[in-house]
């Protein structure tokens, strides 16, 4: 039998003052390391590895795929020599956009690090929760997630180095040097492997995104969520978008890493990052409106959003204790398909709080 072990209550997130202290601050001018820089880095409060893709079976139907682990350093006194304390909180989201369906098929998983059971390795991706895993090897990364009624069994070969955003990596996140994050990409991850629904596997292929990140102070005062987007487009380049938002759901903060299909780069600031919604959608089970097909501008690329379908609202009050909508999209140029990513928005129903 699977097993599972969720924590009794959500995780909070949110530090008190005295405690920020405790964590290091992301820095400008440290040059990140590979494959060092591939895993855990314990000493930081907040870190995620994040994959989605566009997957396809052979009858040509598609499916949306994505996996998420979240490592937690809480504040707890680290000279605690008992094995049970809580020094590293493992979480984990799992979804499959399935447009026959019509809405999202999601499951969650959260661990105390430790006792084999769940961990995050420091020296390359390797973070896992019971059978739930994602790890790199000489051939790529490869993810397994086995839910009630979906799994999946995946591999992922990147032909290119990371994509690192920001200046070499570090990425602000508000107006504050110090809100930031160490962040770097993957895309354009060739994907082969299988998924399951309902007791029946099918064999798929597509492309896929892979993004690591990991932070102490993420979010600046005043913001309540977030707008992001990473998109692969069919002519092999890449656009990773975000922008913080405040509560009047003005940008607060925005960035933006544009790499073309013959690998040039360029990176672009709040002034030159806008997000416009064109739709929005409410959820009948949380009421809260999405703004699930949008507009999105960097630099003078300017890309329509529209969702494979409406209903991609993952609910996550189980493990880190936030609602939002994570789902596949479509990216327009005048009307014609360009590529095809995903969309995240946090913060819509009320304040995330990492």
């Amino acid at each position: 039998m699977r097993r599972r072990r969720f924590l009794a209550v959500p995780l909070v997130l949110a530090l008190p003052a005295a405690a920020a202290d405790r964590y290091p601050a992301v820095v400008p001018g440290i040059p990140l390391r590979f494959p060092r820089d591939h895993g855990s880095h314990p000493a930081y409060r907040i870190e995620w590895w994040y994959v989605t893709g566009h997957l396809a079976d052979p009858a040509g139907r598609a499916y949306g795929i994505q996996l998420t682990f979240f490592r937690n350093r809480p504040d707890v006194d680290d000279t605690n020599p008992s094995a049970f304390a809580p020094r590293e909180l493992l979480f984990a989201h799992a979804a499959i956009a399935d447009p026959r369906r019509g809405r999202l098929r999601h499951e969650q998983r959260a661990a105390r690090g430790g006792f084999g059971l769940a961990g995050a390795a420091v020296d390359t991706t390797r973070v896992w929760i019971d059978d739930w895993s994602l790890e790199l090897d000489a051939e790529g990364y490869r993810a397994q997630a086995a839910a009630r009624d979906f799994a999946l069994d995946l591999r992922f070969a990147a032909a290119e180095p990371p994509l690192l955003h920001g200046h070499d990596g570090y990425s602000r996140k508000g107006p504050d040097p110090r809100e930031a994050s160490w962040y770097y990409s993957r895309p354009q991850l060739a994907a082969t492997g299988q998924l399951a629904q309902d007791g029946s596997a099918v064999s798929v292929t597509g492309r896929a995104w892979l993004d690591h990140e990991w932070s102490s102070d993420v979010m600046a005062p005043g913001a309540v969520g977030w707008d992001w987007t990473g998109i692969n487009f069919d002519d092999g380049g890449a656009l990773m978008a975000f922008r913080m938002r405040d509560a009047a759901g003005e940008t607060m903060w925005a960035a933006a890493t544009l790499r073309a299909a013959d690998g040039r780069v360029r990176t672009f600031g709040p002034e030159a990052v806008r997000f416009a919604p064109l739709r929005r959608w409410r959820s009948p089970r949380t009421q809260v409106a999405y703004p699930v097909a949008c507009a999105v501008r960097a630099g003078d690329r300017d890309v329509a959003l529209e969702p494979a379908m409406d209903d991609q609202e993952l609910d996550a009050r189980g493990s880190t204790g936030t609602v939002y909508w994570e789902g596949a999209v479509r990216a327009l140029q005048g009307g014609r398909p360009v590529g095809r990513g995903y969309l995240e928005l946090t913060g819509y129903g009320k304040p995330l709080r990492l």
